[in-house]
């Protein structure tokens, strides 16, 4: 039986670097946000490479969590998904999640939104999520009984065996030591977007330092900030700490 764990994040989140954590496990498959180019097609939206990530990806929302649902493409006991809220705004929902394992991945607004300026113009509080991600958060608490596992990506900085170690046991799965390391490089299972987004992480070995420096943003972006923290802080007041 695959254990199906659905990891749902924000762009600019250390989530690739999460991904590859995972992909460096013996026992686990991992998907680099499948449901973007459903995304893309359905909601118009102009994203880098958006033509290539459309004509590579399977764009049907019903045809992707159907695979999804399934047994992981190389045999694995776990299937690692990463996914975004933004994304979501097509016709699947909370529901349609039943029997994965969920978990949660947050980063302070301004740091997160002053990565994100690096690669784009300008940042809006719909590229991010996460209303959405919170609403999905409170949903999995109720039916669980407890708050599902959430992270800071800066805890993970911090104290990176500490924090992913609990993380495994909240998943229900073992700690494997691999996850603090991996090869430089793109890997097959990056999504076609990897050239725009990836370098960094294409570049590491493992988690970097935890981030200290103050954050200076624009009025705009300081403003989209703003009205992302509330959402951050309720997920954060249950993240899990070393």
């Amino acid at each position: 039986m695959t254990i199906h764990v659905a990891m749902w994040s924000g762009p600019r989140n250390l989530s690739t670097a999460m991904m590859r954590s995972f992909g460096s496990r013996a026992d686990t498959f991992v998907s680099d946000e499948p449901f973007y180019g459903a995304f893309l097609k359905d909601t118009g939206a102009d994203h880098p490479m958006r033509d290539e990530v459309i004509a590579a990806m399977d764009c049907d929302w019903r045809s992707v969590v159907q695979t999804l649902r399934g047994d992981a493409p190389d045999g694995s006991p776990i299937w690692y998904q990463k996914h975004m809220w933004h994304h979501m705004t097509g016709r699947i929902g909370y529901d349609d999640f039943a029997g994965f394992t969920h978990a949660f991945l947050i980063r302070e607004p301004e740091r997160m939104i002053a990565s994100y300026l690096r690669k784009r113009e300008a940042a809006a509080f719909e590229n991010f999520g996460m209303d959405r991600q919170a609403e999905f958060f409170e949903r999995e608490a109720d039916r669980l009984g407890h708050a599902p596992p959430v992270i800071d990506a800066n805890d993970v900085l911090a104290n990176t065996q500490g924090v992913l170690s609990r993380l495994c046991d909240a998943l229900r799965i073992a700690w494997d030591p691999a996850m603090l390391s991996w090869p430089p490089g793109r890997r097959d299972t990056d999504g076609p977007w990897a050239p725009h987004w990836y370098g960094a992480v294409e570049a590491s070995t493992g988690f970097g330092p935890p981030e200290t420096d103050d954050v200076e943003l624009p009025d705009e972006a300081r403003r989209v900030a703003e009205r992302c923290r509330p959402y951050y802080e309720q997920l954060a007041a249950h993240r899990i700490t070393a």
